[in-house]
């Protein structure tokens, strides 16, 4: 059972399952992920930093405890991977930049601390656009992840080291975040499962400032191979903390919604999520599925409904929200001594230094105004929610985005001839996250260039179980597991 292709093909929860039947040991299960990721991690550039050492002396830990017999959490011995965003105590975080390359963090953030307390064990660090600004995953300092499916096309960001790595079986479980589409379109571009739980489930203690993931709503979730993978690591993420004013107590464990009956549930079915150009291609995959749907007992109906503000308008007023975020982080580094505007400006990606600024010249009423907007954005999903239990729709505008060779890979701007922010423009993933709702991306098939396509399918705020519900329909009737088996990760091979 030690076999590295034999493990790698095991969820995280079957993979627990068999440590703890004594199957496989903690030690084996810990060496497959790390064999793994040295063999086919130069294929895709999942992972930028690999704590091989810190990962065993914890399994063999985790061995002597099922030996003794020892309580085991439901995730004991399961490798997982971490993006380069966040904090893990001793483990390099880059955060995607040449000026942190060195940054070395002593605390772990609560969401990965909870996956360890059930037993997980972090073997690394994946690949983050600088600062997690982009919707796609390059960098200077790493360069692009890619998608498994077509090495030449990007992973999709800012989570795409993470769903790269689950997507080619490096590990079964990885954390991510997402402020705009960061779980969700890297999700998409991989042919994984993931979900953006409603914001406050998961909650992120915060320093300095304890209040500044509200703007826009950011959300930390795995990225799995399963439903029931992410519906695990979300429920053991959950709960509400202290230190954290917007989260909230998990109202039930998602993994009680995995049945995926919809009898009585309706849906709406928007293939440009209100005003979005989508490529035709990728809408066909998408309205391809939408029967599986009406097979678990869901009535699906394409609704009538329209953003209100163009699609250009509502992007730019999310990533305003975003720039003073980064103009918050520039100032709070600046306090710190370190100055990515000044001294370090050379070494920074030119499109974070250029939202930096933006940040910066917005004042505190124009950007109190911008709520006035995100209100009637809030207000015309509700009043969709008022009609239907889901809203499903494409993920992304686009069948992938081709890596640059120059280490600055954007997406398109122009979408079926409409011009779009090359940033993140190409995805319909950000309202979501202006209005705090759950949404996954579920992987329902693949364009003509091997990329897959995922249908994002979305609930009103603290939804989560029929999200979790609807998507595991999907996976039943549409399985997507066998796909993996198709992958060429021949590091040697371009």
């Amino acid at each position: 059972m030690s076999d590295t292709s034999e493990t790698s093909e095991l969820s995280a929860t079957r993979l627990a399952e068999a440590i703890r039947g004594r199957a496989i040991s903690p030690v084996e299960a810990v060496q497959a992920a790390l064999d793994r990721i040295e063999k086919i991690n130069p294929a895709v550039n999942a992972f930028v930093t690999v704590c091989g050492e810190r990962a065993l002396e914890q399994a063999a830990a985790a061995e002597r405890a099922v030996v003794e017999g020892a309580g085991l959490g439901p995730l004991h011995g399961v490798p997982i991977g971490v993006k380069d965003l966040d904090p893990v105590a001793g483990v390099r975080m880059a955060r995607g930049s040449l000026v942190f390359a060195e940054d070395v963090p002593q605390e772990t953030i609560l969401c990965v601390e909870r996956l360890e307390q059930a037993g997980a064990i972090v073997v690394g660090k994946t690949n983050t656009p600088e600062f997690g600004f982009k919707a796609t995953t390059d960098s200077a300092l790493s360069g692009p992840a890619s998608t498994p499916f077509n090495r030449a096309m990007n992973a999709g960001g800012s989570s795409g080291g993470s769903a790269a790595a689950v997507a080619s079986g490096m590990v079964p479980l990885a954390q991510g975040s997402d402020a705009g589409g960061s779980l969700r379109v890297p999700a998409a571009f991989c042919g994984v499962f993931t979900l953006m739980p409603s914001f406050g489930r998961v909650p992120v203690p915060a320093k300095p400032n304890a209040f500044r993931r509200y703007n826009p709503m950011v959300c930390y979730a795995p990225l799995a191979r399963t439903v029931a993978d992410a519906a695990l690591g979300v429920d053991l993420m959950s709960g509400a903390h202290p230190y954290d004013p917007y989260s909230f107590p998990a109202p039930e464990k998602l993994t009680d919604a995995l049945h995926g009956d919809l009898t009585g549930l309706t849906i709406a079915y928007s293939p440009d999520l209100g005003g979005y150009p989508v490529e035709p291609e990728v809408e066909a995959v998408v309205r391809a599925a939408l029967p599986a749907l009406r097979e678990a007992g869901a009535t699906v109906e394409e609704a009538d409904f329209r953003l209100p503000l163009p699609h250009a308008e509502l992007t730019a007023m999310w990533r305003r929200y975003l720039s003073v975020a980064h103009a918050e982080s520039a100032a709070i580094s600046r306090d710190n001594g370190i100055d990515l505007l000044g001294a370090h400006a050379d070494s920074i990606d030119q499109g974070y230094l250029d939202s930096v600024r933006v940040g910066e010249s917005l004042s505190a009423v124009d950007f109190r105004l911008q709520d006035l907007d995100r209100t009637r954005v809030l207000y015309a999903f509700e009043g969709l929610f008022d009609r239907y239990d889901l809203v499903v729709s494409p993920v992304n505008a686009v069948a992938g985005v081709p890596n640059s060779g120059g280490r600055d890979t954007v997406g398109p701007d122009t979408v079926e001839g409409q011009s779009v922010d090359p940033f993140v423009g190409w995805s319909l993933t950000s309202p979501f996250n202006l209005i705090g709702s759950p949404a996954a991306s579920v992987p329902v098939g693949r364009a003509g260039n091997g990329v897959p396509v995922g249908l994002q399918v979305a609930a009103r705020r603290r939804g989560d179980a029929l999200v979790i519900r609807a998507a595991a329909a999907l996976e039943a009737r549409l399985p997507w597991s066998a796909t993996y088996q198709d992958l060429d990760l021949d590091a040697t091979r371009a």
